[in-house]
């Protein structure tokens, strides 16, 4: 019996998969289960229309994510932090403060998480830092971190 696949079945297929199983194990299991639905010609053909779209959607996230990583390389992103004479950091720059400043200066919303550091920035100065924008898609720019003016 032909159906498609509503969810990833382990051992069958992944979900919107066209597949051939045994009648038994699609009308017993899958369908019940709403795992799975017959593959008749409606079904077959919004599935088809529901994975062009879904391919649509990723294109353009894609094509959005390279544009915004050509527009980074080229950014400054100030940081302002407590540090001792010696331009060392009480404490050190991680990625959710890098993130809050991406929105706050640019405008610009990175999820804190896709921010790539090697270590902490616990210095002064400037860093290259890279974040991870899309699937094969970095974005590099640089983070300017300078002490913060006691009042």
């Amino acid at each position: 019996m032909k159906i498609i696949l509503l969810q990833d079945v382990k051992g069958t297929g992944k979900a919107g998969d066209i597949v051939n199983v045994s009648d038994g194990y699609a009308n017993n299991f899958l369908i019940p289960k709403q795992l799975a639905q017959p593959a008749t010609a409606n079904n077959v053909n919004s599935a088809t229309i529901k994975r062009s779209a879904e391919k649509h959607r990723i294109e353009m996230q894609r094509k959005n994510a390279k544009e915004l990583a050509s527009g980074m390389s080229n950014l400054t992103v100030k940081v302002y932090a407590k540090a001792g004479d010696n331009g060392k950091l009480f404490g050190s720059i991680t990625g959710k403060e890098i993130a809050a400043a991406l929105k706050e200066q640019y405008d610009i919303t990175i999820d804190k998480k896709k921010i790539r550091l090697a270590e902490p920035i616990k210095t002064t100065g400037v860093t290259k830092v890279s974040a991870h924008m899309f699937e094969k898609t970095d974005a590099s720019f640089k983070v300017e971190v300078l002490p913060l003016e006691e009042e």
